[in-house]
């Protein structure tokens, strides 16, 4: 089934629609106007401009903040996308009356100077310096929106925090809100591959090692032929120098080591911690009159969908929008089981297209009248609108029960009891992969037998489809025989023929199973952790211990005659680190009495007429 927007009644008027009627009255020119600006520092970044050719007067800006090259040359006589990363917003919004400026931040692509760190604090300010320079030129009128995938997209978020009173609109799309959690550490366990996977990936780029550029399949095109030098260097000798500059960049598998701990700062700098480079920490800066468009999918890594939806949490006195639809990081995938193609078919760029129209334009978009949550519910294959999150505000209770049951009543106490094997893993084709630029395609194909390999509890048929929509949330009474553990906790459906689907999963590490209020900066309807050293304790070896697991995010449609599954592991050794290292921790669940676990899902009754679909891949 397909992902389109023009479908049901989740919208007034859908994105796609709105882009069918929406003219593109200017051109798009052959290339940009190139050239330097000084920072404050005498640090010298590079910057495209891209203006509509035939516009008359003053337009808005919208602002690309990118470590990815604003753009490429290619080798002579080749040809190709000159702008992978780029392009598609370039090309979109250009002949629609915006000028684009996409940026090399400061030691990256044509742009001198080092990088301390991703979007570190010294590239905030540069951005600052940046919108003054855009709003200073005579084609400016005054506005800036700010856009872009992952990176660029928390960078439009520090953008904003800067306070410039030009900036109207953001759009972070697929972009953490806590670096930490969302993303290198989350549930405190750390991703051992994904740092050494970017930093693989800058290496490639930030020292033109076109070599191993190629290794990835976004970059693969041979024609490719490093960053752009600006129109003043027509000889590359500028960007040579700035390449020289470059090999004093930090390097991510160290960098990503200083911080075992959130908001613990670096022992050389007690200014700078993890919350330095995560865009809830500069929240306060971004004022109530920015509009927000907040994107993310089902399984976009390991916490963007959780970065989008506390950004939408976080923002509430903003005009704030929040999509989350059945893609992985970028939405270079439809992840459905139940999907009619492998890539998607929503109109994201008409979706954000109508949100700068809105906002920056003030054009009569209507989108005033949309509801402000959308949400793509997997198996129903269809978008859903909401007023609030979470969409689903009732929730059903599954016990843990004898015979490796979950069952509607508490039932009698005892226990369950699995050692955790630090040899499981979930396999290559995940949430995980992506963000690490592994080009996955398909997702938990082999996940029976993965699944079958773990302990697990199933509930009685379901006598009704069921919708889930939200966060579940896995509460347990546990001892381990070890100080520490990591718990991952998933859940599948299993259907009445006994095919096993993964739905979703969450994981967490024992130490930090202290639970905090969310602060003012960072608002979440799940249990929030500080993942701060002074709230970090040791388990006590054989005392049980509540430790409730959110799951991530998800909307997913149950076939009636499914049953529910909860699975554990101690490990995952496809991406998380020990814990604790070569010793695999003895795990006793405890169930029933006055120590009973549960799972605790926000389920409805699925009441579609039409039958649901079957699946594809």
């Amino acid at each position: 089934m397909s992902d389109r927007d023009e479908s049901g009644t989740a919208w007034r008027l859908a994105p796609a629609d709105y882009a069918a009627r929406r003219e593109a009255p200017f051109a798009l020119p052959a290339a940009p106007a190139s050239r330097y600006l000084a920072m404050r520092d005498g640090c010298r970044i590079a910057i495209d401009v891209w203006r509509p050719e035939g516009a008359e007067g003053p337009v808005p800006a919208i602002l690309i903040l990118t470590p990815y090259y604003r753009r490429f040359r290619l080798r002579e006589g080749g040809s190709g996308d000159a702008i992978p990363n780029a392009g598609k917003f370039v090309r979109h919004l250009v002949p629609r009356g915006y000028a684009v400026v996409v940026v090399d931040v400061r030691g990256t692509g044509a742009s001198f100077g080092t990088r301390d760190s991703f979007r570190s604090p010294r590239e905030r300010e540069d951005s600052r310096e940046i919108a003054d320079w855009i709003v200073a030129q005579p084609w400016s009128d005054g506005q800036i929106g700010a856009t872009g995938i992952s990176y660029p997209g928390a960078a439009s978020d520090f953008l904003a925090s800067t306070g410039h009173p030009a900036v109207k609109a953001i759009a972070p799309l697929f972009a953490v809100w806590d670096t930490y959690a969302d993303n290198y550490y989350p549930g405190g366990i750390l991703l051992k591959q994904l740092a050494k996977s970017y930093d693989d990936l800058m290496v490639a780029m930030d020292h033109d090692r076109r070599d191993l550029l190629r290794n990835y399949v976004y970059y693969a095109n041979p024609d490719l032929a490093g960053p752009h030098p600006v129109d003043e260097d027509a000889d590359g000798t500028l960007l040579a120098e700035a390449l020289r500059e470059h090999l004093g960049n930090f390097r991510q598998p160290d960098f990503m080591g200083e911080f075992r701990f959130r908001e613990e700062p670096l022992p050389y700098d007690a200014s700078f911690s993890s919350a330095s480079f995560s865009p809830y920490s500069v929240r306060g800066g971004i004022r109530p009159d920015v509009a927000v468009l907040a994107v993310s999918g089902w399984m976009d890594g390991a916490g963007y969908a959780n970065g989008a939806i506390s950004r939408y949490l976080t923002l509430r006195d903003n005009p704030v929008h929040l999509i989350v639809g059945p893609w992985d990081h970028g939405a270079r995938c439809h992840v459905s089981p139940w999907r009619r193609a492998q890539t998607p078919d929503f109109d994201l760029l008409g979706a954000l297209l109508r949100f700068f129209d809105h906002y920056l334009l003030r054009r009569p978009t209507g989108l005033e009248q949309e509801a402000p949550i959308h949400y793509f519910a997997i198996h129903a294959e269809a978008w859903r609108s909401a007023e609030a999150w979470p969409p689903v505000p009732e929730t059903r209770r599954l016990h843990l029960a004898e015979g490796n049951a979950l069952s509607e009543s508490t039932g009698a106490a005892g226990a369950d009891t699995t050692m955790a094997d630090f040899a499981w893993g979930s396999g290559p084709g995940t949430r995980y992969e992506r963000i690490a630029g592994i080009n996955s395609t398909t997702y938990h194909a082999d996940w029976p037998e993965r699944e079958a390999a773990l302990p697990g509890w199933t509930s009685a048929p379901l006598p009704q489809a069921m919708e889930l929509a939200g966060h579940g949330l896995a509460d347990l009474w546990l001892e381990s025989s070890e100080p520490d553990a990591a718990l991952f906790v998933y859940l599948s459906e299993v259907e009445a023929d006994g095919t096993v689907r993964y739905v979703t999963e969450g994981l967490l590490r024992a130490l930090h199973r202290k639970e905090s209020p969310a602060p003012e900066n960072y608002r979440t309807t799940w249990p929030f952790r500080s993942f701060r050293r002074e709230d970090a304790a040791p388990l006590v070896p054989g005392r049980a211990e509540r430790i409730r697991i959110p799951l991530l995010p998800v909307a997913w449609v149950f076939r009636a005659g499914s049953r529910l599954r909860l699975s554990l592991s101690g490990a995952d050794a496809d991406h998380a680190v020990q814990v604790p290292h070569g010793r695999p921790p003895r795990l006793t669940l405890l169930r029933g009495g006055d120590r009973a676990s549960t799972l605790e899902l926000p389920l409805r009754p699925y009441t579609a007429a039409l039958e649901l679909p079957h699946a594809t891949s």
